[in-house]
């Protein structure tokens, strides 16, 4: 099935369907002793690759143990409640800050429509389907999973947004990120060097907690980070030094910018913009200036926003401070 990448470990990525192109979003599936987890679901379109992703593997509904959320935003978990119905036996693993949109997810959709609209977020994500209290599982930093011979550990990593978690296989020594370690399009390698860009997307983003966050994983000393977009990267020591000096980048670009509305979001996109060119030209990217500038489009419109919200929240704090 060549939805599925097999990687080491009992560790398969699916691709979820999502976007205009494959391999923007990975399904992660871990298979131990005949059981398995799920981390992250995408969206409901994504729920038929899971289960048949599964079922390539041998595995049953009934022996999928747990479906655990880094984090709530709907490319990670619009299809959560939907997988929950298919899969009988699986408990969902989310934040503390999660569980009760993943019980009543209507402010979930009210979110996504304030970013994308009402019909895009209908055609990106379908209706959302709430997961019953009974099956679900808080996620307190430093929560131990069994799944066949091996622990997953959860830990609790700010910064991308306030909900987000990060988890450990005790077993291949790997972390499940999210977007807490940005971003990795396969499109960009060369010769199987990954790059790596930070995700500032509305509305949680705080620069301080996720380079707090980057180094808490580090500390485990990770031999490869799989992240949701998209998948598998190794040599982590330097892509954590790049998603550091990166951070601190993009965060000078929105502080440069004038004014405010529309006027500073398109200054805060022209920004990112010119670090995606100079990114291009200092690692060598495989794809040139504007087909890299094409590949990331939508993920640059989504930080500059998420900079613009960060930036009026130190405002406010400021307001309040006095």
């Amino acid at each position: 099935m060549n939805d599925i990448t097999v990687n080491p470990d009992g560790i398969h990525a699916v691709d979820s369907g999502y976007g205009d192109r494959p391999r923007v979003a990975a399904v992660h599936l871990i298979v131990d002793s005949g059981r398995a987890a799920v981390i992250d679901t995408g969206s409901n379109a994504s729920v038929p690759r899971i289960l048949s992703a599964l079922a390539s593997l041998g595995i049953a509904p009934g022996a999928v143990d747990w479906v655990v959320l880094t984090h709530i935003h709907l490319d990670h978990a619009g299809g959560a409640g939907s997988l929950m119905c298919a899969l009988p036996n699986a408990r969902l693993v989310v934040h503390p800050r999660g569980a009760r949109h993943m019980e009543d997810p209507s402010r979930l959709w009210e979110g996504a429509s304030a970013v994308y609209g009402a019909e895009q977020t209908f055609r990106l994500y379908g209706r959302l389907v709430p997961v019953p209290a009974s099956r679900i599982v808080v996620a307190d930093d430093g929560l131990e999973l069994p799944l066949g011979a091996r622990r997953l550990r959860l830990i609790d990593a700010p910064g991308h947004a306030r909900h987000h978690v990060a988890i450990w296989d005790c077993l291949a020594h790997v972390f499940f990120t999210g977007d807490i370690f940005g971003i990795s399009y396969r499109e960009l390698d060369v010769d199987g060097r990954a790059f790596i860009f930070p995700t500032t997307t509305p509305s949680q983003f705080d620069p301080a907690a996720m380079h707090e966050s980057i180094d808490r994983m580090m500390g485990f000393e990770p031999r490869a980070m799989y992240l949701t977009h998209y998948s598998r990267v190794t040599d982590v020591e330097r892509l954590a030094g790049d998603l550091h000096r990166l951070i601190d980048t993009q965060v000078a670009v929105a502080q440069a910018a004038r004014g405010d509305g529309v006027a500073r979001h398109v200054e805060i996109l022209a920004g990112l913009e010119q670090i995606v060119r100079e990114e291009t030209a200092r690692q060598h990217w495989a794809l040139g200036e504007e087909d890299a500038l094409e590949l990331l489009r939508m993920d640059l419109e989504l930080n500059a926003q998420g900079l613009g919200v960060w930036l009026d929240s130190l405002r406010v704090e400021e307001v309040l401070s006095h």
